[in-house]
């Protein structure tokens, strides 16, 4: 098992992922973050299809630390069912794997 998760999730405006992403690396939830977007997406929503403009957020986490970050995001979004999906990091520079085990540890 991956000791290491890459998780994403969108929000509808710039400034609220880079709110999420603040918030989550300055309680070292995860050692940092990327911003995508704008991203067009396609989706399912209360039965009917639409399509919207998002701004992806990637965060780079361990798998101790998920389930504090999972409910960060849940207990902070705009949305009240977002999609947040956490991906193993199967394989990775080892500097950069360390950097993240560092910098997800509790601050003491």
């Amino acid at each position: 098992m991956a000791d290491y998760l890459q998780v994403s999730t969108a929000t509808p405006t710039r400034d609220q992922a880079i709110d999420l992403a603040r918030t989550a690396v300055a309680e070292r939830l995860a050692a940092g973050a990327q911003i995508i977007g704008p991203v067009t997406s396609a989706f399912w929503h209360n039965g009917e299809f639409g399509t919207g403009e998002e701004w992806q957020l990637l965060l780079k986490t361990t798998r101790a630390r998920y389930p504090e970050l999972e409910a960060h995001l849940l207990a902070n979004h705009p949305w009240r069912n977002p999609e947040i999906a956490a991906v193993a990091i199967e394989t990775g520079a080892q500097g950069c794997l360390d950097w993240i085990a560092a910098n997800t540890s509790p601050a003491e």
